[in-house]
C-alpha cells in the first residue's frame, strides 16, 4: 500500500517540471540571445582596434605615406575580411567602413599619423537598454611617425 502512495505521488509531481521548464523557457532563451549579440560586439570592437593599429603603423613608417588613406584602406580591408556585413566590401568611402589617414602633430611636437576607423554592423536582435540592434564602432589610433 505504501509503494501505491510513492508511485501515485511521484506520477503527479513529474508534470511539474515540464510546466518549469515551459515557464523558464523564454528566460533562457533570452540570456543566450544576449550571450551570443555580446559576442559579436565584441568580436567586432576587437577586430576594428586591431585593424586601426596595423593602418597606423603602416601610416607611421614615414611622412610620405603618413596620410595615406588607401594604402590604410587596403591593411584594414585584410583584417577585418572575417566580420560580418564585410564580403563584397572593397573601399573605405562609405558604410559600412569608413577610413581616414590624416598627418597630425603628435603630443610631444614630433609627426604623427591619425587614423580613424568606423565599422556598421549588421541588425542583431534588440534587447531594450542595451543592444537597440545596428552596431556601429568607431576607433581612433594616433601614432608618432618614424623619422
Amino acid at each position: 500500500m505504501r509503494d501505491s502512495r510513492i508511485l501515485r505521488r511521484s506520477r503527479r509531481e513529474s508534470g511539474t517540471s515540464v510546466i518549469e521548464l515551459s515557464l523558464m523557457f523564454p528566460w533562457i532563451f533570452f540570456l543566450f540571445v544576449g550571450a551570443f549579440d555580446m559576442g559579436f560586439y565584441t568580436y567586432s570592437l576587437i577586430s576594428v582596434e586591431n585593424a586601426a593599429r596595423v593602418a597606423a603603423e603602416y601610416t607611421s613608417k614615414s611622412s610620405t605615406v603618413a596620410a595615406d588613406s588607401a594604402g590604410a584602406c587596403t591593411r584594414i580591408l585584410a583584417e577585418l575580411a572575417m566580420l560580418p556585413n564585410m564580403s563584397g566590401v572593397n573601399n573605405c568611402d562609405s558604410s559600412p567602413l569608413t577610413v581616414q589617414a590624416t598627418s597630425v602633430t603628435g603630443p610631444d611636437g614630433n609627426p604623427a599619423t591619425n587614423v580613424s576607423v568606423t565599422y556598421s554592423g549588421n541588425n542583431l536582435v534588440p534587447i531594450p537598454g542595451l543592444l537597440m540592434g545596428k552596431l556601429n564602432v568607431t576607433r581612433t589610433v594616433q601614432m608618432r611617425v618614424r623619422p
